[in-house]
């Protein structure tokens, strides 16, 4: 995965950072020199000139160091955040491109954590390279070249101490690796229980299942908890190494300075310089972490990036407008993709007339939903086609296919913004007009006008203000205002009354009686006025025809009446 190609348009903050973390790091280095030199120079020979030389000399360097740091922080952060922001945009249009399939393969709270935290991290990694990855080994190296400068005798048992701590760093490194991806897999343990909770809260409330979730959460959370300890457990022994050989390094060289072989001054500088090389070792163990953990994210959103989408243009992909609406079914078979199961479809033949008003019954389960999900391609099928026009929909653009249909599906998702906005995601320049239109065939043009704001009455994040029925209404309407030439309704008036439901079927005929219309119902009275009637059980048309043939002629169709208390004519 090429990380770099998301610097786009940060390349020269991407530059421009670490070339003032160098001149931080390089001016950071000379302030103990010029302190020793005071020290073992000026005060000795009581140079008050050369004391104040130095002195200005420090204040100099100090301020280019602190100049240098500032102008790194900043443009290591605009190129860092400018990565992440050009790593989510990519992210979320690849997951924009995904099919349902694909969208099951990974969950959903899986792919929020990786636009989030995975993301994060690599912000953070790109942060730290853009920073500490020159600072480290300036700094190393420009401490160990002041060392031996100062004494190579010290400098010497420095260098002698570096391999053992190289060899603790490796090891430490290696087992901690793995946890990290684990960890990964637990936020998302955590990111899931949340989403679930927080969508179905009137359930949990409803059940008085709080303790039951608490109980959910606390175990995710206590698993996020315990390996994110392990290891981070394994990583803290890099500290207490680092600072038993700092210590070492620290009482060899007083021992040295003790011998007199070495000036004051020399000794407080070969401290500092030594201090500041294991810092910066300290540092590249930071590096070497967060790589670790950053490579678990890396592989997690690589894994997005890389996923084929199951639904896209074929070559040559149809973009003339879909003028009819006809619709034929000829499936010989359907199965969810990695399915090990039986197929959901089998033998699916059937054909809608442009204009012509269709509704789909049959019992919970039998593959109603998935039969309507076919036409606008959110699944492909197995074995066989779907046409519209004609022409096999896998032959259409999808953004014409899907254009062209105006889908209703059973839940009925609404967005935070306001009552017009909504209705927009239809049709994103319709007029008011139009909007009004689409909510008087809905029957929901009433309601509307009562509010104070109107159209632009305000619908909080999924319509938790507004009833079912309302929330049923108002997505029709947003399907209607597109004025599409085929109608899915799945099972979207569930929440109406007899009276409203047939108010709308009244009008949907008189309004858009050039619109092909394919309802998924329940009831059997939602049967009475359309055109034709199929019957699905076990995955298959059993049944096709009027309500009053049907009522006669086909055992299922009688059952679900039955059911249903409907009085037989």
């Amino acid at each position: 995965m090429n990380l770099f190609k998301y610097l786009k348009g940060n390349v020269k903050s991407a530059i421009l950072g670490p070339l003032f973390i160098i001149v931080d790091t390089v001016a950071m280095i000379f302030v103990p020199f010029l302190s020793s030199k005071i020290m073992d120079i000026g005060i000795p020979n009581n140079d008050t000139g050369y004391i104040i030389r130095m002195g200005i000399y420090m204040i100099i360097v100090s301020a280019v160091s602190m100049l240098g740091g500032f102008l790194a922080m900043y443009h290591s952060s605009k190129a860092a955040y400018g990565f992440g922001y050009n790593l989510r945009k990519d992210l979320m249009e690849k997951i924009q491109e995904f099919s349902f399939n694909n969208i099951n393969k990974f969950g959903t709270a899986s792919l929020i954590t990786r636009l989030t935290n995975d993301v994060e991290i690599l912000v953070q990694l790109v942060q730290m390279c853009l920073r500490m990855v020159i600072r480290t080994p300036v700094m190393l190296i420009g401490g160990i070249i002041m060392m031996i400068t100062m004494s190579p005798k010290v400098a010497l048992i420095f260098l002698i101490l570096i391999p053992i701590l190289a060899v603790v760093m490796g090891f430490i490194l290696v087992k901690a690796f793995p946890l990290f991806r684990v960890v990964q897999t637990k936020i998302d343990n955590v990111n899931n229980v949340i989403r679930e909770n927080l969508v179905g809260v009137r359930v949990v409330k409803a059940f008085v299942r709080q303790d039951h979730e608490n109980e959910r959460f606390n175990k995710a959370n206590t698993d996020l908890m315990d390996i994110t300890i392990k290891s981070y457990n394994i990583m803290i022994l890099l500290m207490p190494a680092i600072m038993l050989i700092m210590n070492l390094s620290i009482a060899a060289v007083l021992w040295i300075g003790a011998s007199g072989t070495i000036e004051v001054g020399a000794i407080s500088a070969s401290i500092t310089y030594m201090t500041m090389t294991l810092m910066s070792l300290m540092m590249l163990s930071m590096i070497f972490m967060n790589f670790s953990r950053a490579k678990a994210s890396t592989d997690r959103i690589a894994e997005v990036l890389n996923e084929g989408a199951d639904i896209k243009n074929g070559e040559n992909a149809i973009t003339d407008k879909i003028e009819k609406g006809e619709v034929e079914f000829d499936v010989q078979e359907f199965a969810f993709k990695d399915s090990k199961g039986e197929p959901i479809l089998n033998n699916i033949n059937f054909k809608i007339s442009s204009g012509e008003m269709v509704a789909i019954i049959g019992s919970t389960g039998t593959g109603k939903s998935t039969i309507v999900n076919l036409i606008p391609r959110f699944y492909d099928v197995t074995k066989g086609s779907v046409k519209i026009d004609g022409i096999d929909v896998k032959d259409y653009d999808l953004v014409t296919l899907r254009d062209s249909i105006g889908m209703v599906p059973q839940e009925n998702r609404l967005f935070a913004g306001t009552i017009a906005e909504n209705i927009r995601w239809g049709k994103k320049d319709a007029t008011l007009e139009e909007i009004k239109h689409a909510c008087k065939v809905a029957q929901i043009d009433e309601y509307i006008e009562g509010l104070p704001d109107k159209y632009d009455s305000r619908v909080e994040e999924r319509g938790t203000n507004f009833s079912g029925g309302q929330k049923q209404r108002l997505a029709i309407a947003r399907a209607l205002v597109k004025k599409p030439k085929i109608l899915i309704l799945d099972d979207s008036v569930s929440a109406l009354d007899s009276t409203t439901e047939l108010k709308l079927r009244t009008a949907l005929k008189e309004e858009f009686k050039d619109t092909t219309i394919i309802m998924i119902v329940q009831k059997i009275s939602s049967c009475r006025e359309v055109d034709r009637v199929l019957v699905i059980d076990d995955g298959t048309v059993v049944g096709n025809g009027s309500h009053s043939d049907l009522i006669e002629n086909n055992t299922i169709y009688k059952e679900i009446s039955e059911s249903q208390k409907e009085v037989m004519p």
